[in-house]
């Protein structure tokens, strides 16, 4: 027990950290991080989807088989990702830039991180609990769609007004909410022992969304070359199959 607890920290504070890569794009110009982003979206979004079909489905499908209960929780995890980002997006329309009101996006944003990172935390968590090789995969998989996020999550509160240091201050802050998660997700299943097969279908769940409805929908607003459609496969593919490779490693 003590060494999945103990991996799972060390991952939240890896992912916690991810979150101060905004410095290192200061000194990028715009055209070029946009460029870079791209393919790094991609590469994310094949990650996560190949963390839910290679490590977490596989592993708790072997410990309780593909039930009814397995279908709900994937699809609350999705249903629970999807209502998060609609009051987000639903508070960000219903408070427009003012006097009163100057930075509404950046503050919903900031908010959507936090409850975004405690998810992220509670994912991590309930990985390392089905085995320490889903854990370390899984981390993998949030650190590299946490990358070109928390690069954009950068911008956005540059935008909307923040100072340099304030941003990356923000950021990390919400950024810690991780750990909290990782800590409700531990203390969840030293109480409960089927919450297990509860958490990681709902983290599967999670990571479908993401990369479905958030990650791969980006890829289309890019200008489409053969080129660049031919590259985002190649990233997605790539991001694929680091999680393939993982899964052999085990």
């Amino acid at each position: 027990m003590i060494n999945y607890i103990g991996y799972t920290f060390i991952s939240v504070l890896i992912v916690s950290l991810i979150s101060l890569v905004g410095v290192l794009t200061l000194s990028l110009k715009s055209a070029t991080l946009k460029k870079c982003l791209i393919y790094l979206v991609s590469f994310s979004a094949g990650a996560l989807l190949g963390d839910v079909f290679i490590h977490l489905l596989p592993k708790i499908v072997e410990k309780s088989g593909f039930g009814l209960g397995i279908s709900v929780y994937i699809l609350s995890g999705i249903l629970f990702s999807f209502i998060v980002e609609k009051i987000i997006n639903w508070r960000h329309c219903h408070h427009p830039t003012s006097k009163e009101h100057p930075h509404p996006f950046a503050i919903m944003n900031l908010i959507g991180d936090l409850l975004h990172n405690f998810l992220d935390g509670l994912i991590i968590g309930a990985s390392y609990l089905a085995s320490i090789p889903v854990g370390v995969a899984t981390t993998i998989a949030v650190v590299l769609h946490e990358i070109p996020q928390e690069i954009g999550d950068f911008g956005i509160l540059l935008h909307g007004g923040f100072s340099k240091s304030r941003a990356l201050f923000l950021n990390f802050i919400t950024a810690l909410s991780a750990i909290f998660g990782a800590f409700v997700s531990l203390i969840l299943v030293a109480r409960v022992e089927t919450s297990l097969m509860f958490l990681v279908p709902f983290a599967a769940g999670n990571f479908i969304y993401i990369a479905g409805a958030d990650l791969i929908p980006e890829l289309h607003k890019y200008q489409f070359t053969t080129k660049n459609s031919l590259l985002q496969l190649f990233a997605i593919i790539l991001g694929i199959g680091i999680m393939t490779i993982l899964l052999l490693l085990e």
